[in-house]
């Protein structure tokens, strides 16, 4: 089943959700030039079809005692759909992995880590790599976040997408 296709209201509805979802319904409309009716219409539209898949809260990680961001690469010890699967499970034991993704080139997975400092983090490296046989796992320490956004780039622009 194929998703429908987006038009430039659509667009600029996600591209003012993703900035914030709080806004109000009215305040929304007004922004992308739609009575109140149709545009929440739009956006449940949007939620049904896969478009909007949560709203959540962003919380600074430091306020909440995550001062450490680890960029954490791995090089599988096989490339087999068990070892694949060893991954998946592994991962899901370890809540301070916010982001995984799997990748081409000379590394295969890369792993975006939060903790609260140096110690947390030599914990989740030393359980890690006794569950889960890799080739090679680096370790790359955030020293500062230049910039941080959860807003796709979203063409406003095109009539259709």
């Amino acid at each position: 089943m194929t998703k429908p296709t987006l038009d430039r209201i659509d667009r600029r509805i996600l591209k003012e959700l993703m900035r914030d979802a709080t806004i109000p319904v009215a305040q929304l409309a007004e922004r992308v030039n739609l009575s109140q009716t149709p545009c929440w219409k739009r956006v449940r539209k949007l939620e049904e079809a896969g478009f909007i898949t949560g709203r959540v809260a962003l919380v600074d990680p430091q306020s909440i005692g995550l001062g450490l961001i680890v960029f954490v690469e791995i090089e599988a010890a096989d490339h087999t759909p068990a070892w694949r699967e060893a991954l998946l499970r592994t991962l899901e034991g370890f809540p301070e992995v916010v982001e995984a993704y799997r990748l081409a080139g000379d590394v295969d997975y890369l792993l975006k880590v939060a903790v609260p400092d140096m110690t947390a983090f030599d914990q989740f490296y030393n359980s890690l790599t006794a569950g889960l046989p890799c080739r090679n796992v680096t370790s790359k320490f955030a020293m500062e976040r230049i910039k941080s956004t959860t807003a796709w780039p979203i063409d406003t622009e095109r009539h259709v997408l």
